[in-house]
């Protein structure tokens, strides 16, 4: 997702799981009703440098629409640190939004909860179609096998952002392309306060995105065949040490990172305290923060060895945004039409140059602007070398629980104290237990 979000306090309860389907303000069970036609209410995720940001780009697209249909939209900008927290409270207070956006990873812990209208054939039929989608989009956007329970909106991937300068000070003429030559060239960056890598170790989402891919390249998936959880693997325990042991081992992280949860290292970067940074589309908030664009590049995230594609070679999560419609809207219609908007070619187009993302609309992506340094790497990324985060019904809890393992290590690694692959695993099966409880 456009930026990455804080994991919820809170998991999907029970009781939540037990299909609840009160939002929206609605009373009706079938999939919503049309009791006021002419109004919306919009939960947006912040995908801007700033909520404002977001208003100012959003309002003048929603006023397009109530003058195309004459309905109108209220639009709210969320903060991720609180997106997932409103939204469970919606599905159990009955008092939330008509649509909203959802991060792609939890679409199968709110499928679950019954909430969402599923987008089956005919309601993909009133928006243009299934196929006008890229494959791996829809695939991220529910179980597979149901249909999906939203629409993908934003298609997002990782890339490693470098500060041109500060390899070219350090003799380095190209961006690593395996985690060896990122950790030797690390090591040339690490110097006079400035440092290689930034992390958001304290970001729990952040932690599942780095060690899920890391994961793979492992032949982890943190998952069985049956969806239970599986975090002590010998491949998972390497994942998360080695993505700890950049700050622990090789000291290419700067120990206050491990505090980081709300894009500091972003930052760092734009002002020159840190080499490189993996990160989803980050342009508009290098742009923000006085950034020009030749003071940067961008390439694929290393790989063990040779270049990125499937299997171990997985080099990034399929990131992105999705639209979801609360069954119990009280303008079904409504929501549809604006759903349908906004997935339009021509939305497409204008919101995902905006903000830097991928259109999910195979039509949209012909637009030459998608073919950009910046947005061919995520492009080609999504087409060649993603994966989805599993799509069980409790991935919220664990980006939660792993979450935590992970930024407790980076704090012991802060604290100088030593991260060894016995207390890794101590640390997962710490998660792990917490997932069964």
């Amino acid at each position: 997702m456009r930026h990455l979000r804080a994991a919820a306090a809170i998991t999907l309860a029970v009781s939540v799981v037990a299909g609840v389907t009160g939002c929206g303000g609605g009373t009706s069970s079938d999939g919503g009703s049309n009791e006021s036609p002419k109004t919306l209410t919009y939960w947006a995720s912040n995908q801007g440098p700033s909520i404002e940001a977001d208003k100012k780009i959003l309002t003048p697209e929603l006023k397009k629409f109530e003058k195309e249909t004459g309905i109108k939209v209220k639009l709210e900008v969320v903060p991720w640190a609180d997106l997932l927290n409103r939204i469970l409270a919606a599905t159990t207070s009955g008092q939330g939004p008509d649509v909203l956006n959802i991060g792609n990873t939890w679409s199968a812990s709110l499928q679950s909860t019954g909430a969402l209208l599923p987008w089956d054939d005919e309601n993909f039929e009133a928006i243009g179609g299934r196929d006008r989608f890229i494959d791996s989009a829809v695939a991220s956007a529910g179980k597979e096998g149901e249909p999906p329970a939203a629409v993908p909106l934003y298609s997002l991937s990782y890339a490693l952002y470098y500060n041109k300068k500060m390899f070219a000070d350090a003799g380095i003429t190209a961006p690593p392309a395996t985690w060896d030559q990122l950790v030797e060239d690390g090591r040339k960056l690490s110097k006079d306060g400035k440092w290689a890598l930034g992390a958001e170790g304290s970001n729990l989402s952040n932690n599942i995105h780095q060690t899920f891919v890391l994961g793979q390249q492992h032949g982890a998936d943190f998952f069985d065949e049956q969806g239970k959880a599986d975090f002590t693997s010998d491949g998972a325990v390497a994942a998360v040490k080695q993505y700890v042991d950049f700050m622990a081992k090789d000291r290419i992280i700067a120990p206050g990172n491990a505090e980081y949860a709300q894009n500091q290292s972003l930052t760092d970067f734009a002002k020159g305290r840190t080499a490189m940074v993996l990160w989803q589309a980050a342009a508009t908030t290098f742009a923000a923060q006085g950034m020009k664009p030749e003071d940067w590049g961008v390439a694929p995230v290393p790989v063990p060895a040779g270049a990125p594609g499937a299997g171990k070679q997985t080099n990034s999560m399929v990131a992105g945004i999705n639209m979801a419609v609360f069954r119990n809207t009280r303008n079904i219609d409504g929501a549809k039409k604006f759903v349908k908007f906004m997935t339009s070619d021509a939305e497409q187009k204008i919101l995902c140059k905006t903000y830097g993302s991928i259109p999910p609309v195979k039509a949209a992506q012909s637009d030459p602007a998608f073919a950009a340094p910046e947005l061919k790497v995520l492009r080609d990324t999504l087409a060649t070398s993603a994966a989805p985060l599993p799509q069980v019904p409790n991935e919220s809890q664990f980006e939660t629980a792993v979450g935590t393992a992970v930024k407790e290590l980076f704090a012991d690694a802060a604290a100088g104290n030593p991260v060894t692959t016995e207390s890794v695993k101590a640390r997962l099966e710490k998660a792990q237990q917490t997932m069964q409880s």
